[in-house]
């Protein structure tokens, strides 16, 4: 799933960010599950959970000695708007940018 289309102006880093956390919303994710998931050195990674943050777009929680990242509901698209995408991004989605 992506995160919805407002947000998908962003920074490619950061859509990718977001897109990962919409995936994986329920049980959140780790910096090292999303450093594997989003092809990008740490610092870019870093730069963008930041710019994330301070945007409102995600969560940070500590749960049991560990920080797991959130996407904020409103980045998650609901059911109706997770099936609408634009011919534009399923092409998008096919080609390797």
């Amino acid at each position: 799933m992506q995160a919805k289309r407002e947000y998908r102006g962003r920074d490619g880093t950061e859509v990718a960010v977001l897109d990962a956390l919409v995936d994986r919303q329920e049980e959140g994710m780790t910096v090292f599950e999303l450093r594997s998931r989003v092809d990008v050195s740490i610092d870019r990674l870093e730069t963008a959970l930041g710019d994330l943050k301070t945007a409102g777009l995600i969560t940070v929680e500590k749960e049991g000695g560990q920080t797991r990242i959130y996407p904020d509901d409103r980045v998650v698209p609901t059911g109706e708007e997770s099936r609408k995408r634009s011919l534009a991004e399923k092409i998008r989605e096919k080609l390797p940018f």
